[in-house]
């Protein structure tokens, strides 16, 4: 659980860093602009607020790897869900605007983690997870994320390692097979969510894993 707060804090600080010209750069996620992600951003604080504050006393279904599901093809940028994330971001016409809704919510959410009990049960997308194990996934979620807002950005400030080296570790379970150990933790989760394509020299290192990818994660 500090591991999903030093993430998320890590995140929300770059994004209040970024120059108002950064917003209208592309993102790592197709179809999506930096003012995009950061909306997406703003309504995944809303579920973990909204999650966490849904407890239930049925047995745990799912744990931090189980949670993710993992979808046939990458993300096109045309789902009904994501033309609405862009309309939204639109919306607020000024990037200050998008940095203090994601600063209001998302300091709310980093609280209500802070203080939630690891062994809640709460309920989301019709699954039951302890506190604890929801709030590892995100890691996940906010590492890959955090990537992706930075992916166009060279000067914006990375993703801390520990949360790299536990997303790679989370990635790898969900692949069932460890990378190549020459892959960095950043190289690792790019090439596996299909957000790089992997060198000629990559492909041959990750062998019979190369056929696996991307996971694309849902």
């Amino acid at each position: 659980m500090d591991l999903f707060s030093h993430s998320w804090t890590a995140l929300r600080t770059a994004v209040a860093e970024l120059p108002d010209e950064d917003f209208t750069q592309p993102s790592g996620c197709t179809g999506w602009l930096v003012r995009d992600l950061v909306c997406h951003l703003i309504i995944d604080a809303q579920d973990v607020l909204i999650t966490l504050a849904t407890p239930t006393d049925s047995e745990p279904t799912h744990d931090a790897v189980t949670y993710w599901d993992l979808a046939q093809t990458p993300p096109t940028g045309d789902d009904p869900l994501d033309a609405l994330i862009v309309r939204l971001a639109a919306a607020y016409q000024e990037p200050r605007l998008l940095q203090f809704h994601l600063d209001d919510v998302g300091s709310a959410a980093g609280r209500a983690a802070e203080l939630a009990d690891p062994d809640l049960r709460v309920g989301t997308r019709d699954e039951v997870l302890v506190a604890g194990d929801y709030l590892t996934a995100y890691v996940l979620e906010w590492t890959l994320h955090h990537l992706d807002l930075v992916a166009h950005l060279p000067d914006a400030a990375q993703p801390p390692a520990k949360g790299l080296a536990q997303s790679r570790d989370m990635l790898e379970k969900i692949a069932g097979t460890a990378f190549p150990t020459s892959f960095s933790d950043k190289d690792a989760l790019l090439v596996g969510t299909g957000r790089r394509a992997p060198t000629d020299a990559e492909k041959a290192e990750l062998g019979e894993l190369a056929a696996k990818l991307p996971l694309v994660l849902g």
